[in-house]
């Protein structure tokens, strides 16, 4: 007979957890519809461990302090918290539009013996001022996510880029991964209020005689 310890005990209760969220029927309303959208796409594939350890060495590289406020945008099974706290982070808030999310994530943290990370359902977009005095915002897909609703693009970019604002810290960190956006229309997106600081290493591909980017990867500081 295998007994397992507490903590295998709760690996497997998230296990149980993911399992049964992923089976789970959500309702469509709102942002939702458009992240369930986007959590069927292919596109998602894109945002996995090269994607977080690439902002990882970024943040080491940046000298990044282990207490700095740490917001996760869109946090989804909470992994890249995980991550973040295993190189020493201890400020860490993660959000997620989806109850289910949260409650995924959080799993997730406990099975990990994390009780230091804050977990919330918040929309980014309708956060209104919540979301304050980070040093650090990061995005792994949740503005491509918005940007595919066919209604009020441009409204709802808008609004994406207020909130944070809001969020960050004057010369705070914004790090975006998009398969959506390139490096030129993530600089116009983001010229109003921040600063291009670097872009980050990513796969490139060759077709029909020109090079690109599969993945853009890039680090923006907050302005006054």
């Amino acid at each position: 007979m295998v007994v397992e310890t507490p903590r295998n005990q709760r690996r497997t209760e998230a296990r149980k957890m993911i399992s049964g969220l992923q089976s789970s029927e959500r309702k469509n309303t709102g942002m939702m519809h458009i992240k369930e959208n986007w959590r069927h796409s292919k596109i998602l594939e894109m945002f996995g461990e090269e994607s977080m350890d690439r902002v990882l060495r970024w943040m080491d590289k940046a000298k990044i302090p282990e207490n700095a406020a740490i917001l996760d945008i869109g946090t989804g099974n909470g992994v890249l918290l995980v991550e973040l706290t295993k190189h020493g982070y201890t400020n860490l808030t993660g959000i997620d539009y989806s109850a289910a999310s949260v409650e995924l994530a959080r799993g997730v943290l406990q099975a990990e013996d994390l009780t230091d990370v804050t977990v919330k359902e918040v929309d980014f977009l309708s956060c209104s001022g919540e979301l304050k005095g980070f040093d650090v915002c990061i995005d792994k897909g949740t503005f491509d996510a918005i940007s595919l609703n066919p209604d009020n693009t441009n409204e709802v970019k808008a609004r994406y880029v207020q909130a944070l604002k809001d969020a960050l810290k004057e010369e705070g960190f914004f790090a975006i991964t998009s398969c959506n956006w390139t490096k030129e229309q993530l600089l116009h997106r983001f010229s109003e209020g921040f600063e291009f600081v670097q872009e980050l290493p990513t796969p490139r591909f060759q077709f029909g005689g020109k090079t690109g980017n599969s993945v853009t990867a890039l680090i923006f500081k907050r302005l006054h």
